[in-house]
């Protein structure tokens, strides 16, 4: 999968997910297709944050 996701458009696709499971109107197909979207998009997330706190201190250790 070779799409453009920021963390912003993950953070609203993983929001709208939760949405469709909570109202339980949703098949057992698109359950198994949206959790894994959803571990992929958290995923996603993670490593995104992980390389904001290493750019962070990195410029931490520079001003100091």
């Amino acid at each position: 999968m070779n799409e453009e996701i920021t963390y912003e458009s993950a953070l609203q696709e993983l929001q709208d997910i939760l949405k469709k499971l909570e109202s339980g109107e949703i098949s057992l197909d698109e359950i198994t297709e949206n959790v894994k979207r959803a571990t992929f998009l958290l995923g996603f997330c993670q490593k995104k944050l992980r390389a904001l706190e290493s750019d962070l201190d990195q410029l931490l250790e520079t001003e100091e």
